[in-house]
C-alpha cells in the first residue's frame, strides 16, 4: 500500500486516540456550576463582611392628647434602631485574624467580629411646637417583657381601658385618651428590649449576646446613644424610667452611659423597684428566713392604705404616719419577726393589732 493509501487510516487512528484521551479526563466544572457554588452557612462572616439582616425603619403620624383639660399636639414615631453587642466593630476585620492559629488566639476568636445584632423597636412621642424639652426613656422589666404595659397601660397618650379590681374581659379593648400621660412634661420614648415585643435578634450566639444583665444593659445604652444622635437630642435633659426588672437595668445602664459614652443623666425613675431581690416581699418562699422585706415594705403599704382611705383610724398627716410606721417596723415589728415561733401569743396579738391601726 502506498503512502497516499495510509493517510486515511492514520487520520482515523489519531481521531480515535484523541477521543479516548478526552474521555479519560474528568469533566471540568461548567461556568454556571461554579456560579452556583455557595459557601456553607456562617462563612459569610469569616471574610470580614458585615452581617446585617435588619435595617433602620420608622413611620410617623400625628395626634392630640388632652391632659389637665388642655389639648397637646404631638408627633408619634414608631421605628427600629440596630444595636450590636459589646466588642462589635463596623470596620471589617482582617480575614487572616479569623483563621485558626492566627495571632488573634488559639482559635481566632479574639479577632472575630460578633455577628449578633438586635433590631430594637420603639415608639417616640414628641410634643409639637415649643422650645427644648426633656426626653424620658421607658421600659418594662421581666426580664423578657415588652414595654406595652408602660406604653398602653400607663403613660402613653392613648391607653387601654382595663378593669381595676378584676380580670379584664376578652377583646375588644377600648382605647381612650390618657389624661395621665406624661407628655405635658417630657417627650416619651417606649423601648422594647431585644427579643421582646417587636424587637428582634439575629446572628450567631444572639441569645448569649443580649439575654444577660450586662448584654441587655449594653443594648439599651447603645440604643439611647443612637436615638440621641438620630433625633438631635444630646442637649436635652435625659431621664430613665424603668419598671420592675427595668430598675436594675437602669442601675447597670447608668454606669455604662456615664463611664463608656459620657452621657450624663438628669434623673432616674424607679417604678416597682427590685434593686435588691432579697428585699422582695412578694415571694417569701424564694428566700425563707429573711424578715427584712416585711419591715421595709410596711411604710409603703401604710401609705397606699392612707391614700385610699382604708385605715381604720384617721391620720391627717401622711408624714407623721410614715414616721410612726417606720419606727414600729424597725423596732417592735422587727423583734417580733426575729422571735418567730418563740413569740408569746399575747405579744403576737398586740403586734397584729398595731398592724391593723
Amino acid at each position: 500500500m502506498g503512502r497516499l493509501g495510509l493517510r486515511p487510516w492514520l487520520a482515523l487512528l489519531v481521531t480515535l486516540a484523541s477521543g479516548a484521551a478526552l474521555a479519560a479526563v474528568p469533566d471540568a466544572p461548567r461556568p454556571q456550576d461554579s456560579r452556583r457554588e455557595r459557601k456553607p452557612e456562617g462563612d459569610s462572616q469569616k471574610d470580614g463582611r458585615k452581617f446585617e439582616p435588619f435595617k433602620v425603619e420608622s413611620v410617623t403620624s400625628n395626634g392630640t392628647v388632652i391632659i389637665g383639660g388642655h389639648p397637646i399636639a404631638y408627633q408619634a414615631i414608631a421605628g427600629t434602631l440596630i444595636v450590636h453587642p459589646q466588642g462589635w466593630d463596623d470596620v471589617p476585620r482582617d480575614s487572616n485574624a479569623e483563621k485558626p492559629g492566627s495571632a488573634g488566639g488559639d482559635d481566632g476568636a479574639e479577632g472575630r467580629n460578633p455577628t449578633a445584632e438586635a433590631s430594637m423597636f420603639y415608639v417616640a412621642y414628641f410634643r409639637s411646637g415649643g422650645g427644648p424639652r426633656p426626653v424620658t426613656f421607658f421600659y418594662n422589666g421581666g426580664p423578657g417583657s415588652s414595654t406595652m404595659w408602660l406604653h398602653m397601660g400607663a403613660f402613653g397618650p392613648r391607653r387601654i381601658v382595663t378593669a381595676t379590681d378584676a380580670h379584664t374581659p376578652a377583646a375588644p379593648y377600648p382605647r381612650v385618651n390618657n389624661s395621665f400621660s406624661l407628655l405635658d412634661a417630657t417627650d416619651l420614648v417606649f423601648i422594647d428590649a431585644p427579643g421582646t415585643g417587636f424587637s428582634r435578634i439575629a446572628g450567631k450566639d444572639k441569645e448569649k449576646a443580649f439575654f444577660g444583665v450586662d448584654g441587655d444593659a449594653y443594648a439599651f445604652a447603645e440604643f439611647i446613644s443612637e436615638f440621641l444622635s438620630k433625633y438631635a437630642r444630646w442637649n436635652s435633659p435625659k431621664y430613665l424610667f424603668g419598671e420592675s426588672y427595668g430598675t436594675p437595668r437602669s442601675a447597670v445602664m447608668v454606669n455604662q452611659l456615664e463611664a463608656d459614652r459620657s452621657i450624663d443623666l438628669n434623673g432616674v425613675i424607679l417604678l416597682s423597684q427590685i434593686l435588691n431581690f432579697d428585699l422582695s416581699p412578694d415571694r417569701p418562699t424564694g428566700n425563707p428566713g429573711i424578715d427584712l422585706p416585711y419591715q421595709t415594705v410596711l411604710p409603703s403599704y401604710a401609705a397606699a392604705a392612707w391614700y385610699h382611705r382604708k385605715l381604720p383610724a384617721e391620720h391627717p398627716s401622711l408624714d407623721a404616719l410614715l414616721k410612726e410606721v417606720e419606727q414600729f417596723a424597725m423596732g417592735e415589728y422587727a423583734r417580733a419577726l426575729a422571735a418567730g415561733s418563740e413569740l408569746p401569743a399575747s405579744e403576737r396579738a398586740a403586734i397584729a393589732e398595731k398592724l391593723h391601726q
